[in-house]
């Protein structure tokens, strides 16, 4: 019974962790092609213009997704305490 539940809490753990990271990542992503292509085409070989946009738009998409990203960690959270109470 308990090698049940912990295995069932790891793997919505992973679940949440996955879930969660996809903002950042997925903007990271758009916002590294994005500067890529342009560096390309204009052929600036700036290595700050690659590094600076993404970091505006990750910690813009981690204010942006705070409150639904939060609530899914909470809602785990209450379920790992609630599966472990004696």
């Amino acid at each position: 019974m308990l090698s049940e539940v912990l295995l069932t809490l790891t793997k919505e753990a992973i679940l949440v962790t996955v879930i969660a990271s996809i903002p950042s990542i997925a903007i990271s992503l758009i916002i590294g092609l994005l500067v890529a292509i342009f560096s390309a085409t204009t052929q600036i070989q700036e290595q700050t213009l690659s590094f600076a946009p993404k970091m505006i738009a990750v910690y813009g998409a981690l204010i942006a997704f705070a409150a639904p990203v939060g609530t899914m960690i909470i809602n785990f959270t209450k379920t790992c305490f609630t599966h472990f109470n004696p």
